[in-house]
């Protein structure tokens, strides 16, 4: 019996790191002005000073994860009493977001210029409060939770922690990937600042995917 709750738990604990990396992943990759900036400062300042730009916004998305999480625990039994109709809402709005990252272009409201040199604090603090000043990012959470079924009455309060602290690290993981990807593209290619789009429209058209086989499942 043991090891049968053992297993069980192992199995949640599983499910709930993979959710919280796609989850902390796709709020981090569709490129809006913090991407922009990350991919500025990598082209024109080095791969670290984007790489910091972009830990300064998983910190801001961590706290968001947080506050959505405590939200969406305050109504969690309204979310069971509604799950499917929750979980059609999250797959079409991640959908409209995916159309509209597809056809975003950040670059037209950004300056490609060079920066004075500053320190990886600075690069830090600046990608921290461009993403927290877009307090809608709760509603994105929101949807990917209600799409991935992340906040779960089986799921115990430290495995929504692990889950929030997985959040941060799928951030993480994307900033060190695409800074590494620009710093390498730079180095052999060269690379234009107007070729964001195509990165957006990349993204955009995976966030579309996956909202799509949601809505596939939830016929089913």
């Amino acid at each position: 019996m043991l090891n049968v709750l053992a297993a069980t738990n192992y199995v949640k604990v599983l499910d709930v790191i993979w959710k919280g990396l796609m989850i902390g992943v796709l709020v981090s990759a569709p490129m809006g002005p913090t991407g922009a900036l990350c991919i500025q400062r990598t082209l024109y300042k080095g791969r670290w000073h984007g790489f910091f730009t972009g830990l300064g916004a998983m910190l801001s998305d961590v706290i968001y994860a947080t506050i959505s999480c405590l939200g969406l625990g305050v109504i969690i039994g309204f979310i069971e009493t509604n799950e499917i109709w929750l979980r059609w809402v999250g797959s079409i709005g991640l959908g409209i977001f995916g159309l509209y990252t597809f056809g975003y272009n950040p670059v037209l409201k950004m300056r490609a210029q060079r920066e004075k040199p500053v320190s990886y604090t600075y690069d830090l603090i600046t990608g921290f409060l461009l993403t927290f000043s877009n307090a809608l990012i709760v509603l994105l959470y929101i949807g990917l939770y209600a799409h991935f079924n992340f906040v779960d009455q089986e799921y115990s309060l430290w495995m929504l922690a692990g889950g929030i602290g997985c959040i941060g690290l799928g951030a993480m993981i994307w900033w060190f990937f695409i800074t590494w990807i620009m710093s390498a593209i730079k180095r052999w290619v060269g690379f234009n600042m107007r070729d964001i789009w195509i990165v957006n429209r990349t993204v955009g058209t995976l966030i579309m995917i996956i909202s799509i086989v949601g809505i596939i499942l939830l016929c089913l």
